[in-house]
């Protein structure tokens, strides 16, 4: 080393907590493509200095491993791997760490703890080494115990140009930490942090892996070797071979989990993963593996709520083994749910969160587990078996429990097995919460968007409806596209759909609001082009943000007409009952809802019945790089397909244009048939606004009926009409009073006047002369309600029809 290297700072010896790390990386020749800050103040040359230089040349601790005792409050790395010159050399293909001695000309001996990652990959690194300066963990009363990497903000790893590959590939190439830990590490690198190391005076966790053992074949190989070079009269150096068999159980195990982080958590549906999960330890694990989950988990609910007890009940959702088919269906069947007995290794391992291992389960132990459950016996398939149960847990809350057993011919489960377990169902628990997360969104996204649709009534006055929506594939699946049926006065029907711009919850809410805000309008009587007006004045109050298109019909079944008005939305296809011909409705195309400043007009089309009214969304018939003429014209042709039903004629739309591919988009679509209400299911008369009137009133519609065939309505009906039409003479101004009598799917009758005070139910007193006529109707009346009309108001309800006739005549 040249002279400039700085002089060693002043000893400061560290607590429990965080010490700076040297950080250097190395690729497949040798040589230096990364190297830290912490890496020039402990080796002393700089980055510039560094970079692109043989590491071996940079780093001359190979070999001066330290065996002097000095280092007992750290000898948990005794032995741990050989020197960091065969990891530098590429002479190991596994994590290694160990001790060293620096001495360089002009500075203080310095010991140092190194950690050697290797790395595998598509980029050119192929080395991690990590260093601390080991002098930092004397002093203090306490001996630590556990010391290992970590990384906090301010990594200089954004200065590396593989930094993005890197960070990805943190939670491989640090095996020894659990998922959680290297989840956390991850994002603490993305943030921009500089590396520590940490070390705690109570846990004791090796930095090198130490569990599992060797693949059997290769131990006995092996072994077999050794035996033959002891038959040979040749030297076997035992050390070396008990050192070989550690890293082969060392680069099995990480094989193993490698392996498992790839199968696992490729979905985020819940079910597909815990196949994955339970299916992953089997055969090369376990012989048999059992996950079981809390119902809240299963359920797609939220986190669940407090520990795990006796009253817990648990489902087992997936079994996996390698025995003979179907043995195991019958004692443990897969979607059993069960609560666990007090005094069994399961109840155990749910209520600690630790795993529990039991390397042979005697007959007698077997007996007293079986005995904990009624009516099943588990002894032919528990005992003399080795079992291993591990908590699937993610933020410290155990979500489920996973089952594994190996036969009596394989070796029995051991602590370096339980440590493999245990980090097994780690990396499984935190699959299975983000899946659990993403089911349980999903649920309450799914839950949002029906609680904002409406209801739609399959059958109004002339006109039937059927309904469709289609969530969008984007994550998330909700949407601003929304669909209505609203019954206003004299059998009409408004029919509306909308969406309004962009996705998410803050699109659901828009639609709520503005869905709310025509529902209101609708009532009100307003004409198309004015409701449309004055929706979008509410859009523009309530943000700029607000933007939606809309169409709105309303449909008058008696006079067989439309009146439609457009807001920037795809226009409407109307299917003619009388050649099956079907078209696309020349509407005003209007500006979308919250842009302000554009006129909106209303277009009549005179109907005939039979004929169906086809409104949808722009999400069923726009394709990412497709012209929307395309949708527009399948939209059409599948539109007029002859179907046996509403709901079918649905069906063969959403077939005809949901394969397409490329959909990301909701999808609302409404379909009406315009029935019409018959000129003899419908009675109107002229009153003048006169008492004598209410007499005459009562006379035509006793008549009505009787013609009709519903003479035992009549008194019912005769009184709720006087009380009509005296309220409406009492309050009518210079026009008539007209009477209206419609039948339908029920007797609707509907009494309009001048004045445009709507009436209110009040609670009349005995005493009171006025107040009771509208009880009257409210207590007869199947429904009633009143509504403005351009001229007054207008004052109905509707009375079921006889039995007989109930659903006879549709008009």
């Amino acid at each position: 080393m040249d002279s400039g290297v700085p002089p060693t700072p002043p000893q400061q010896y560290a607590v429990a907590g965080r010490i700076p790390l040297a950080v250097v990386v190395v690729d497949g020749d040798g040589l230096v493509s990364h190297w830290s800050t912490g890496a020039r103040r402990l080796f002393g040359p700089t980055r510039e200095e560094a970079v692109g230089e043989p590491v071996i040349e940079l780093l001359p601790i190979s070999g001066a491993l330290a065996r002097d005792g000095e280092y007992e409050g750290y000898d948990a790395y005794g032995g741990l791997g050989p020197g960091l010159d065969a990891s530098l050399n590429g002479l190991t293909a596994f994590p290694a760490a160990g001790r060293a001695r620096l001495s360089e000309p002009g500075r203080d001996q310095v010991d140092v703890l190194w950690w050697a990652y290797p790395m595998v990959g598509p980029g050119p690194e192929r080395l991690l080494v990590l260093a601390a300066d080991a002098a930092q963990f004397r002093g203090g009363d306490e001996s630590v115990e556990r010391i290992a990497p970590g990384f906090a903000l301010h990594t200089e790893f954004t200065e590396f140009p593989g930094f993005d590959e890197l960070a990805r590939r943190l939670p491989e190439i640090l095996p020894n930490m659990s998922v959680q830990e290297s989840t956390r590490i991850v994002s603490q690198v993305l943030d921009l942090g500089y590396p520590v190391l940490e070390f705690s005076h109570h846990d004791r966790v090796p930095v090198t892996p130490d569990w599992g053992v060797p693949r059997r074949a290769e131990r006995k190989a092996r072994q077999r070797a050794a035996e033959a070079a002891a038959a040979a009269g040749q030297p076997v150096n035992t050390a070396d071979l008990e050192q070989d068999l550690e890293y082969a159980a060392v680069r099995e195990r990480l094989e193993f989990l490698n392996e498992v982080s790839g199968r696992i958590g490729t979905s985020l549906d819940l079910a597909r993963t815990i196949r994955e999960v339970t299916s992953a330890a089997v055969p090369r694990f376990a012989d048999f593996a059992g996950t079981h989950l809390r119902a809240a988990v299963l359920a797609g609910e939220g986190f669940p709520d407090g520990p795990p007890g006796v009253t817990t009940i648990w489902h087992r959702v997936w079994v996996e083994h390698n025995d003979e088919p179907n043995r195991w269906d019958d004692t443990v069947p897969v979607g059993e749910a069960i609560a666990f007995p007090e005094h069994t290794p399961f109840f155990q391992c749910m209520v600690t969160g630790e795993p529990v291992l039991i390397p042979l389960i005697s007959e007698e132990m077997g007996n007293r587990i079986s005995g904990q459950f009624e009516k099943r016996d588990l002894r032919p398939l528990i005992n003399h078996r080795s079992m291993l149960i591990v908590p699937l847990k993610a933020r410290n809350v155990v979500l489920g429990f996973m089952v594994l057993m190996r036969r009596p011919d394989r070796e029995a489960f051991n602590d370096m097995d339980r440590t493999t377990g245990a980090e097994l169902a780690a990396r499984a628990g935190l699959v299975l919460d983000n899946a659990r997360m993403y089911t349980y969104q999903e649920n309450v996204a799914e839950t949002l968007q029906d609680s904002m649709l409406p209801q739609v009534a399959p059958r109004r006055a002339g006109c039937d409806a059927a309904t469709r929506y289609l969530p969008g594939t984007r994550l998330g699946r909700v949407g601003g596209d929304w669909f209505d049926t609203i019954k206003l006065s004299g059998s009409r029907t408004a029919l509306v759909v909308g969406d309004v711009m962009g996705h998410g919850l803050n699109s659901a809410a828009m639609m709520g609001q503005l869905r709310t805000a025509v529902q209101t309008m609708a009532a009100m009587e307003l004409p198309p082009e004015q409701l449309l007006r004055n929706l979008d004045d509410l859009a523009r109050r309530l943000g700029e943000q607000y933007l939606a298109t809309c169409l709105y019909a309303v449909y008058d079944p008696i006079r067989s007409e439309l009146q439609i008005s457009n807001a920037g939305h795809i226009p409407p296809v109307l299917v003619r009952a009388e050649d099956g011909r079907s078209e696309l409705l020349e509407l005003p195309t209007g500006a979308p809802i919250g842009v302000g400043g554009v006129p909106f007009e209303t277009v009549r089309v005179q109907v005939a019945p039979g004929d169906r009214l086809v409104m949808c969304t722009d999400g069923l018939v726009e394709v990412r790089g497709e012209d929307i003429g395309v949708g527009l014209a399948t939209l059409c042709e599948s539109a007029a397909h002859p179907a046996a039903s509403m709901d079918d004629a649905c069906d063969t739309i959403i077939r005809a244009l949901n394969t397409r591919g490329g959909r990301k988009d909701d999808v609302a679509l409404l379909m009406s048939r315009l029935n019409g209400i018959a000129a003899e299911d419908v009675a109107e008369w002229r009153l003048s606004p006169e008492p004598r009137e209410v007499g005459r009133a009562r006379r035509l519609v006793r008549e009505q009926l009787v013609g009709w065939g519903m003479a035992e309505l009549s008194w019912n009906v005769e009184l709720m009409v006087s009380e009509l039409v005296t309220n409406a003479v009492r309050h009518a101004h210079e026009g008539d009073v007209e009477l209206r009598l419609v039948r339908s799917d029920t007797l609707l009758c509907e009494v309009s006047d001048d004045d445009h005070a709507l009436p209110t139910l009040l609670s009349a007193s005995t005493e009171d002369e006025f107040g009771r006529g509208l009880r009257v109707v409210s207590s007869l009346a199947t429904e009633w309600g009143s509504s403005r009309t351009a001229a007054g108001k207008a004052v109905w309800f509707e009375h079921a029809l006889p039995r007989p006739q109930r659903g006879g005549r549709r008009g």
